[in-house]
């Protein structure tokens, strides 16, 4: 009985040491840090699923992303072409002005002896030069595009003119680049007044009309529009001709050729009547 209670005893604080042995992490072994390790981890977030419209869409920002850059890597030399382009044209341009100065300086300097010699009524010398110098028709052929040569096409059809040369002086006179200044009219009844010579009268009123509009003043202005009248009076336009002088003679009064116009416009008014 007393070793059956012993054997007993001895058997109950074997299993005791073994289950306090268990209870402890430290002595559990692999199997324990498994389980361990498995209770740990469930406590962790779960990995987000991605849906398949999510998965569409970044398929489509990515096919998007590699077209572009595609197109691109295939248009490199479009745009390297184009790039060239731009830069030849900026460069070009600013050669062009620089070119159109020097020019221009040169004009400057050939005009200046033609210039005198018509000053001086040498109409001939100034149109061909003198003593081995450039005259105006030599300025324009030259330096025709300048503005300078653009003057010198402006003197050369009056010194034409001046020598009765007037199918050059037209055509000179016609080719000038008109502007809204006294040579710009100048040159429009340079050109009327040849006309006017062939017989031309109603090409030629329409001129004079123009000269006396596009650059107005006290002093040309009535010449011009007293031009005019008398011009289309020739063609037989009396309404017309009614009409520009009595413009002289409400707006320009005190002119030379207001005197004149009671005179004219009985005359007009007269060849009028008898049509």
């Amino acid at each position: 009985m007393g070793s059956f209670a012993s054997e007993r005893w001895r058997y109950a604080k074997s299993l005791a040491g073994r289950v306090a042995e268990f209870s402890n992490p430290r002595s559990q072994g692999p199997v324990f840090h498994f389980f361990s390790r498995s209770k740990y981890m469930s406590t962790l977030k779960p990995t987000r699923r991605v849906s398949k419209h999510h998965k569409l869409k970044e398929d489509r920002v990515v096919t998007a992303s590699s077209r572009i850059i595609d197109a691109a890597s295939g248009n490199r030399n479009v745009l390297t072409i184009a790039g060239i382009a731009v830069i030849v044209l900026i460069a070009g341009f600013i050669g062009f002005r620089q070119w159109r100065q020097v020019q221009e300086g040169r004009a400057a300097e050939a005009i200046a002896e033609p210039v005198r010699a018509y000053e001086q009524g040498l109409y001939r010398e100034a149109l061909d030069g003198v003593a081995g110098s450039t005259g105006l028709t030599g300025v324009i052929s030259r330096y025709g595009s300048t503005p300078t040569g653009n003057l010198a096409r402006f003197y050369a059809a009056d010194a034409h003119y001046k020598l009765g040369e007037y199918d050059q002086a037209e055509e000179l006179f016609s080719d000038y680049d008109k502007g809204s200044d006294y040579l710009g009219a100048s040159a429009y009844a340079g050109e009327a007044a040849i006309l006017q010579q062939k017989g031309e009268n109603a090409r030629a009123a329409a001129l004079f009309e123009k000269a006396a509009d596009v650059f107005e003043s006290e002093l040309t202005t009535p010449q011009y529009l007293a031009d005019a009248a008398s011009a289309y009076e020739a063609a037989g336009n009396y309404s017309k001709a009614t009409s520009l002088l009595e413009r002289i003679k409400d707006d320009y009064a005190s002119s030379q050729q207001a005197r004149d116009v009671d005179m004219l416009l009985a005359r007009v008014e007269a060849k009028a009547e008898s049509r």
